[in-house]
């Protein structure tokens, strides 16, 4: 009876052995991380629209993974030609890293447009031609929706082509926000440049200077945001573009939002959807993995060589919507600020038990401080929440020249 229990014991650990092994083998083979060999590409970003500007390109060089930012490649030969005998010539800004063109120009109907490039080595590239998209103009509105329980604000853009030559939408946006600190103080507090202790200081309470109550914020969009009217009805957009919680302090003031719609032909559309694809991954072990996406561009002189990027010639329609909280909220309680604002009492001396100079001293001293003076209260010193008194710390007090209030 006992052999016969061992010897069923180790049947069993030789099944689940066997077993074990048929399961590895059927899973997705083995992935070995390892640091693939870089290649230095060439990375071109151009598009250019109907709107009459300076239109802008980006030439850079490709990165490593872990580097913050890419080299932009300065000292190119670059332009635009325009049905082969005009050309728009573009140069290098060094603050802004881009080319941008020497004069305001616009693409036009009916002509067609090739990017040119010689880099500072000698090295030629070129576009395939482009030609302008179809003209459509967008519509931008807010609604009060409840999306999963939470309630806010829908961005919604919808556009209508009744002549369907559209078809191809690519969105981006950039939304503003007003910012006014709730425990705004007219003072600061700064080093006594008298003091004769220069280790324990004396403080003193002096104006401040330049806007710190209201301030504003600007974000752009990151996304790409891509739609196609291929297969539908008509050529009739309604999307649902951005979506704001009501709780959201963005909303707390008033807020503006600028949608721009860019007109796609097939190429570039499929261009876009491929790098949102290759880029949506999130995992190394996913099924989609990253991968080289040929765009319109190639070499001159190596047909083998490697470039990133589109040249697109593309028509765009914006359009910029403004409104308070209480344009869409006029019963609801308002959205609580970016930081709970409660302040910070603190004694304005340094041998004393329950001192804080020395705290007072850093706190002034700080690039970055995390409380910031408020007001003076006999031996007290009042501090807050950066952005609840100086909304410089936490925003921009430069008012955008597009702004309405």
């Amino acid at each position: 009876m006992k052999f016969q229990t061992l010897y069923t014991k180790h049947l069993c650990q030789k099944i689940f052995l066997v077993l074990f092994c048929i399961t590895m083998s059927s899973c997705t083979e083995q992935y070995i991380f390892q640091s693939n060999t870089f290649e230095d590409i060439l990375v071109i970003q151009a598009r250019i629209t109907n709107e009459l500007k300076t239109q802008e390109i980006k030439v850079s060089r490709s990165f490593r993974l872990g580097e913050a930012t890419p080299t932009m490649e300065a000292g190119a030969n670059v332009y635009i030609s325009e049905d082969g005998n005009k050309t728009y010539e573009f140069e290098f800004e060094e603050y802004s890293g881009l080319y941008v063109s020497k004069v305001p120009f616009q693409a036009l109907p009916e002509k067609s447009y090739v990017l040119h490039i010689t880099t500072k080595d000698g090295k030629s590239y070129s576009s395939a031609t482009q030609t302008l998209t179809a003209v459509s103009d967008v519509q931008v509105e807010p609604k009060v929706e409840t999306i999963d329980g939470y309630k806010g604000v829908q961005i919604k853009v919808t556009n209508y082509d009744p002549s369907a030559k559209s078809k191809f939408y690519r969105y981006e946006y950039e939304e503003t926000y007003k910012i006014i600190s709730p425990q705004w103080g007219a003072d600061k507090l700064i080093v006594d440049p008298n003091s004769p202790n220069k280790e324990q200081p004396n403080f003193l309470v002096v104006p401040r200077e330049g806007e710190t109550r209201i301030c504003y914020t600007t974000k752009k969009s990151d996304d790409l945001i891509l739609l196609s009217t291929v297969g539908s009805s008509e050529d009739r957009i309604d999307l649902p573009i951005r979506f704001i919680d009501i709780k959201n302090p963005i909303l707390n003031e008033r807020y503006s939002i600028i949608v721009r719609q860019y007109i796609q032909n097939l190429e570039s559309y499929t261009y876009y959807t491929t790098q949102k694809s290759l880029s949506s991954s999130k995992s190394v072990l996913s099924q989609v993995q990253p991968g080289f996406n040929y765009g319109n561009l190639k070499s001159d002189d190596n047909p083998d060589e490697k470039i990133i990027g589109y040249f697109e010639v593309s028509s765009v329609s914006s359009k910029r919507i403004f409104f308070n909280f209480r344009d869409l909220f006029p019963d609801d309680q308002y959205p609580p600020f970016y930081s709970e604002c409660r302040p910070s009492l603190l004694a304005n001396c340094w041998t004393s038990k329950g001192c804080s100079g020395a705290t007072i001293l850093a706190l002034i001293k700080s690039p970055a401080p995390e409380k910031v003076f408020y007001a003076e209260d006999g031996m007290t010193m009042i501090f807050y929440e950066p952005g609840c008194t100086d909304c410089t710390k936490i925003s921009s007090n430069i008012k955008p020249l597009f702004w309405i209030d």
